[in-house]
Order: structure tokens, then C-alpha cells, then sequence
């Protein structure tokens, strides 16, 4: 396989999954507001804020007034914002284009279909009253995406690179949203007689991670702060935890490289690195600064990504 053609597939599959993530951030905080039990979380500027800094374009001025229309737009089908959600479609047929030989005509045929609902989505439509429909079709689009991968590929080097792609963006985008609900909860404390460690806030940031349900299940109580946060970060039995994406990772890179020699500049020894680093720490550690976390794990999966283009990726 040229190294060019499994830069494509790998970031095809971060696309797909990046996608998805900003679809269901919108989603999920614009109609949870709707029954928030504080007056901050219900409040539509708090929502667009959080939306627009969980996209990486946040509001300087927090006394700005947002357009709610525009915010929408710019996040979803706006062309000429890098990170919305129809140029994430599009860069994902496009790495799949140039791959075309490698992947299925199943997942191609999906592919194309997802860039097509999302290029002739009506504009007016989505930012008056189509805000659930085109996000609930873009989540469900990506996950029949994951199940043609999964389904009718061969669980080769192709399969392997498409699902680091889409494991390392899982992890950097619940990082994200964990980075961008803790700004949330500090902002919304005592509104409403709202704790920190008991905000509204949380249960928000799990349904953002499609793991409320999971989550009640496993702990049997109401989502807190640190079962929130153990359970989307060092929970490795979460499909959306950050240590179940690394093991993924892991499992996938020793299939470009099943070497078993012990070598420190190889991406394997990296993840093995970061994996070995938080599957013993505790979540206590990492609630005392929550931001200093983020900060290294967001520049954790750079190295590693970085690394990865470096070895396998470099034409």
C-alpha cells in the first residue's frame, strides 16, 4: 500500500468520527436546555457559547450577543468554516476517493450518500426547525459508516489504519467535549443551587458521549463529576472512553507492526506509553486539575498521530 493511499484511509476515518462528535454536541446540548433544571443551562447565549467553543472557535466576549441562526449555519453547513460539519463530510469522500481500490463498494456507497444528504441539506430549513433531523441522520449515517467497515472490509492493514483514524479522533473529541462541559459546569455552579460536582451539566456530557445509559448501568446512582469523568476516561470497558480508544489504537498498530523487539522510537512504544500512563492512574488525580489532563492528553494523541504519520504515513 503507498504510504499517500494510508494517509487517506486514516483520515478518512477521523473525519467520519469527527463528524459525528459535532452533530451530537449540537444535538444533545441545544434540546437538553430545553429541561435543564437551572436557569444558566437553559439560558440559549450559554448553549451557542459552549457550542462554538466546543468546536475550537470560542466567543472572546462572553456579553456578545449570538445569532442563534448564524451559529447553527457556521457549525453545521458552512463552507467557508473549516471545522463544520458538511467540510468534514466532504474531506472524508475526498481521502475516500483517493482510496477508492482499497475500501468496498458497500462503504463507498454510504460514504456517498452521507456527502450528498449533507451538501443538499436545506440551509434555510436546518437553522429554522432542522436542527434534529440533520444531526440525528448524521449520527445515524456515520454508525451504519462504522458498520460497513466493520462488515465489509477484511480486518487487514486497511482496516487496521481506518481504525486508528477513527480511535485517535474518538479520543481527542471526548476530550474535547469533557474540556468544553467542565468550562459548562463551572460557569453554571449555583444557579439554582447547582454543585459543581453535581451539575446538570454531567448528564449532558455523557448523552454528548451516547453513554448516559452505560453509565447509570455500570455506577446504579446519578452522574457525578468523577464518575462522569472515570467512567469516559480511564473506564476501559466504555467503547467512548479515551482508554478504550488507546487500547483499540494499540491493538491496531501492532498489526503494521507485529514486530515484538522492544524499540523506544516506534508509534507502538508510544502508545504503549500514554496507555500504560493513565490505566493506573486514579480519577481523584485527575480532578484535582482537570486542565492540566486535558492539556496532556489533547498533546498526547498529537504526538501520537504525528508519530504515526511519521512512520508509516511519510511519501
Amino acid at each position: 500500500m503507498l504510504a499517500r493511499v494510508a494517509n487517506n484511509l486514516f483520515w478518512m476515518g477521523r473525519y467520519i468520527e469527527r463528524s459525528e462528535h459535532i452533530a451530537r454536541y449540537l444535538n444533545v446540548n441545544y434540546f437538553a436546555s430545553l429541561d435543564a433544571p437551572n436557569i444558566k443551562s437553559q439560558n440559549r447565549q450559554f448553549v451557542l457559547q459552549s457550542m462554538c467553543y466546543m468546536v475550537g472557535d470560542p466567543v472572546a466576549d462572553e456579553n456578545m450577543v449570538l445569532q442563534e441562526e448564524d451559529v447553527l449555519f457556521k457549525i453545521g453547513l458552512d463552507p467557508d468554516f473549516p471545522f463544520s460539519i458538511i467540510n468534514n463530510v466532504k474531506y472524508a469522500r475526498e481521502n475516500a476517493n483517493s482510496a477508492r481500490d482499497l475500501i468496498s463498494t458497500e462503504l463507498y456507497e454510504a460514504i456517498n450518500k452521507f456527502y450528498h444528504f449533507v451538501l443538499n441539506y436545506p440551509k434555510d430549513r436546518f437553522v429554522k426547525n432542522g436542527l434534529h433531523d440533520f444531526t440525528v441522520n448524521v449520527t445515524e449515517m456515520t454508525a451504519i459508516l462504522r458498520g460497513k467497515i466493520r462488515g465489509t472490509l477484511l480486518h487487514d492493514s486497511v482496516y487496521a489504519i481506518i481504525l486508528m483514524g477513527v480511535n485517535i479522533e474518538r479520543a481527542t473529541q471526548i476530550t474535547r467535549i469533557i474540556n468544553t462541559k467542565y468550562n459548562d459546569a463551572l460557569k453554571a455552579q449555583g444557579s439554582y443551587g447547582d454543585k459543581f460536582s453535581n451539575s446538570f451539566e454531567w448528564s449532558t456530557l455523557l448523552k454528548c458521549a451516547e453513554s448516559y445509559d452505560m453509565m447509570r448501568r455500570f455506577y446504579k446512582k446519578t452522574p457525578t463529576s468523577i464518575s462522569t469523568l472515570e467512567f469516559l476516561i480511564l473506564n476501559p470497558n466504555c467503547p467512548r472512553s479515551v482508554m478504550n480508544s488507546l487500547n483499540q489504537v494499540y491493538k491496531n498498530v501492532k498489526i503494521l507492526d507485529p514486530t515484538k523487539k522492544y524499540n523506544k522510537n516506534s508509534t507502538a512504544f508510544l502508545i504503549g506509553r500514554v496507555r500504560a500512563e493513565y490505566e493506573f492512574k486514579y480519577i481523584e488525580e485527575i480532578e484535582k486539575d482537570i486542565k492540566t489532563f486535558i492539556e496532556h492528553i489533547l498533546k498526547s494523541l498529537t504526538e501520537i498521530s504525528n508519530k504515526l504519520e511519521e512512520e508509516f504515513f511519510t511519501y
